[in-house]
């Protein structure tokens, strides 16, 4: 429960703080992702062999489901802004650690943190909700995950073009002071938001699977995202050794080629919008249609060719649409679900399918040694026809009430 005062201002969330928000999503999550463009550099520092450079993406990805599971929740218990700095001071003393690492240990242990002091950015997504009307929270939302998906869109040509003029430890002291700023900002700017918990820290952290098995839309929603989202990283795991192997291009080719791609962040805003307006329902299964054919037309269309490449770029462009509007929509309707516990809920849902991107990147690792491009625009064509099968299954009354 929020304090009454926040009540009345719930339908009059300023503009500005909507921008805030969105950009303080987009640079804090932008941290789980600068690293994978410049592995090799960082492994050349520190002395990780090849073979060990994948834990640097692990580890972080394992520190931000750990921040999910069991740093996420506090936001149901504790005082938001303040739980908010805190965890931003803790990323700062990380960036700063692996800017300055020599030894693979550190920067593997820096590189865990960094993932467990990101989740920030999923604190002020339904943090954002409590500030707003339900008739608004579709545009809401869909404006804060909107900048949230331009930081992962841009982290990895922004971390490739740092580092090509200054090194990669550049781009890690450059976030470091960013967020230190942002920091400052949000003590000052963010409301208090102080919830009243019925339960302990412990209780907490055990209902989340009491949510997971009373909320069938809760499930429904994240396997969707992740099905999906495990395509997103197929897709963009893969496309760089495409893009380098079939067109030669150069780490700032890959680094543009990720660029156009960011235009996909359109959709979040507008899925939001629309959302408002009750089409819910027909705009997750075009998102998965949209997947679907986007992974067909690269399957079809392999060719070394300008026009190849051309809608290569269109194929990212669209993907990305896909999953950020469906991503908005799913959002939605699980923070109608309960309200007094939208951190846990939002935890679940982001670790679900953060992990099925984990899974993503992974079968596309093995596809594209084993089969090549063919193999893997396959099994990212099967993965969204998966999700658009299970949407099959979805009784309209479940989606009416939720969206």
């Amino acid at each position: 429960m929020m304090n009454m005062k926040h009540d009345t201002k719930a339908k009059q969330i300023p503009g500005w703080l909507i921008f805030l928000l969105a950009a303080a999503c987009g640079l804090i999550v932008a941290n789980l992702y600068y690293a994978q463009t410049v592995i090799g550099p960082i492994s050349l520092t520190t002395g990780l062999s090849s073979a060990a450079a994948g834990l640097i993406v692990t580890l972080t990805q394992i520190g931000y489901v750990i921040g999910l599971l069991f740093i996420v929740p506090l936001s149901d218990i504790m005082e938001n802004r303040r739980l908010v700095t805190s965890f931003l001071i803790l990323l700062v003393v990380a960036l700063a650690a692996a800017a300055f690492s020599t030894h693979a240990l550190l920067f593997l242990t820096a590189s865990l943190v960094i993932g467990i002091g990101s989740v920030v950015a999923q604190i002020l997504v339904p943090y954002a909700t409590y500030l707003t009307s339900e008739e608004q929270r579709g545009r809401v939302v869909g404006n804060v995950m909107s900048g949230l998906l331009l930081g992962i869109m841009l982290a990895r040509p922004i971390a490739s073009f740092i580092t090509d003029a200054f090194g990669w430890q550049a781009v890690f002291i450059s976030s470091a002071i960013v967020i230190a700023l942002l920091a400052l900002l949000l003590s000052r700017a963010l409301p208090v938001r102080q919830p009243h918990p019925a339960m302990k820290y412990g209780q907490l952290i055990v209902s989340l699977g009491t949510l997971l098995k009373t909320l069938p839309m809760l499930r429904r929603r994240a396997l969707y995202q992740a099905s999906l989202f495990g395509a997103f990283s197929l897709f963009w795991t893969i496309v760089p050794l495409r893009l380098a192997h079939d067109f030669g291009m150069t780490q700032q080719g890959i680094a543009w080629f990720a660029l156009a791609g960011v235009g996909g962040a359109i959709a979040a805003p507008i899925a939001g919008r629309w959302a408002d307006k009750g089409l819910t329902k027909i705009l997750t299964g075009l998102a998965m249609v949209i997947a679907a054919l986007s992974f067909g037309l690269a399957y079809v269309f392999q060719g070394h060719s300008t026009a190849s490449l051309v809608l290569l770029v269109i194929v990212a462009i669209t993907l990305d649409m896909a999953v950020s509007g469906n991503l908005v929509l799913g959002q939605r309707i699980i923070y109608s679900l309960a309200n007094e516990a939208r951190g846990r809920v939002n935890g679940i849902f982001m670790s679900i399918f953060f992990i099925g991107g984990a899974i993503g990147s992974s079968l596309g690792s093995w596809s594209y040694a084993s089969g090549g491009w063919s193999l893997t625009t396959l099994i990212g064509l099967i993965m969204p026809l998966l999700a658009l099968g299970y949407y099959f299954t979805e009784k309209k009354t479940g989606v009416v009430s939720n969206s």
